[in-house]
């Protein structure tokens, strides 16, 4: 589903609540009293969410017959960062620990938004978040006869192996410690970088640019990079983003990395396995020169699944749709816990300075939206969910096939 330039631009020109920093500090209060609490659309129409709202579904199926008691709330704390309530279109949060950087600020921020987008319409609820890289609730823990049952912990990823609920990154609303900014200019800005080099003219390698020192598989991609014995045809480059941040980024905008060809395959990506990564990836990027056509189509196609389906609106529909699901669940009434307090744009917004305080400017809903959320497809059925999978393995098969040829013709001539 995609939305027009026309209706983006109405709902941004129709201000009715901006942020106001000098009032809030004039009134000596941090958040105002009352808050716009009706939500009355131009349009009554409602279109049918992309199917991968369907995964909503999948990920709450592990609740939807027991439900979620304040116990399991409780029992879930010590995994997560922060708690988070709505009572009457209020927000609250409890803290735990300190996240890494501003993770929270920004998860927390695109939460307030969604409430102004959706006045009056995301339902009270109370929910645990873990704003760190590993998955934390592991599927294992909670089967057999004797076993308890788990927690709901919202989280930025998920697998097979856990229970983890996914939630929209952080980084939609900007990563301020390393310059990203809010979705909506970053897809402005790589669009733009994107038309500065040719398809034909790009860098033949595979590119990769980060901190190797977060994951053990990033590690081990950097064995795969250019050395004196072998040339992967991959380029990684170590980031240290300490360095980075006192060179003002001049070197790490993602719109200038457009310049390197993106394997991503058979309709968005091409696999790579990770116990085989060097080997995949110098297949991949040969695969690529030499079917410079289909590799096009591939990159075609997945940027107009990024710049088609994957935009603001329907992350905050999808943000809306998970948490209408959830609070369903809810065996309880929430309540606002002791220990909570207060947040909203204004408490979040105005203390921050820099960088910090644009992005969350830049990313702030001015006013709501003009079209009500999606329609939420219904579950996909378990053949369905098999299907694709099997599917998936398939298309994965095949690519390992391929590079096995490849490589065996390589050695072949190479003897």
């Amino acid at each position: 589903m995609s939305f027009t330039s026309r209706s983006t631009k109405k709902h941004h020109e129709r201000v009715e609540f901006p942020l106001n920093c000098s009032v809030a500090a004039l009134q000596g209060k941090k958040c105002p009293n009352k808050y716009p609490s009706d939500f009355e659309p131009d349009e009554s129409s409602t279109e049918t969410c992309p199917d991968y709202f369907r995964w909503i579904h999948q990920d709450l199926q592990q609740w939807k017959t027991s439900g979620i008691t304040e116990d399991m709330i409780e029992r879930g704390k010590a995994s997560a960062h922060f708690r988070l309530v709505i009572v009457g279109g209020n927000v609250y949060v409890e803290k735990y620990t300190r996240p890494y950087q501003t993770r929270d600020v920004f998860t927390k921020w695109g939460i307030l938004q969604l409430l102004r987008l959706y006045p009056g319409k995301v339902p009270d609820l109370d929910l645990l978040f873990y704003s760190g890289d590993e998955t934390k609730i592991m599927r294992s823990d909670y089967q057999g006869p004797n076993s308890t049952l788990a927690p709901p912990l919202f989280h930025y990823c998920g697998s097979e192996e856990t229970l983890d609920i996914v939630f929209p990154d952080w980084t939609f609303w900007g990563w301020a410690e390393v310059n990203i900014m809010p979705w909506e200019d970053m897809l402005r800005a790589i669009k733009k970088g994107r038309k500065r080099t040719k398809w034909e003219q790009r860098e033949p390698y595979a590119f990769w640019k980060g901190n190797p020192h977060v994951a053990k598989n990033r590690l081990d991609l950097m064995k795969c990079n250019l050395s004196d014995q072998y040339d992967w045809n991959v380029r990684l480059y170590y980031k240290n983003w300490s360095k980075v941040v006192d060179e003002g980024f001049n070197n790490s905008k993602l719109e200038d990395q457009c310049t390197y060809r993106s394997m991503v395959p058979m309709q968005h990506y091409w696999p790579i396995r990770r116990q085989d990564k060097c080997r995949d990836l110098k297949f991949a990027v040969e695969w690529g020169n030499n079917h410079t056509q289909q590799a096009q189509d591939i990159g075609k196609a997945g940027s107009k699944f990024i710049e088609e389906i994957l935009t603001m609106r329907n992350v905050y529909d999808y943000m809306f749709h998970l948490l209408n699901e959830y609070s369903k669940l809810l065996k309880y009434k929430p309540t606002v816990p002791s220990k909570a307090r207060r947040i909203c744009v204004e408490s979040t917004a105005c203390k921050q300075k820099g960088v910090w305080k644009e992005f969350l400017f830049r990313s702030l809903v001015k006013s709501p939206s003009n079209k009500p959320p999606c329609e939420l497809p219904p579950p996909y059925e378990p053949q369905a969910i098999q299907a694709s999978m099997d599917k998936i393995d398939n298309i994965d098969k095949q690519v390992e096939n391929w590079g096995n040829v490849y490589w065996n013709k390589l050695n072949d001539t190479n003897q």
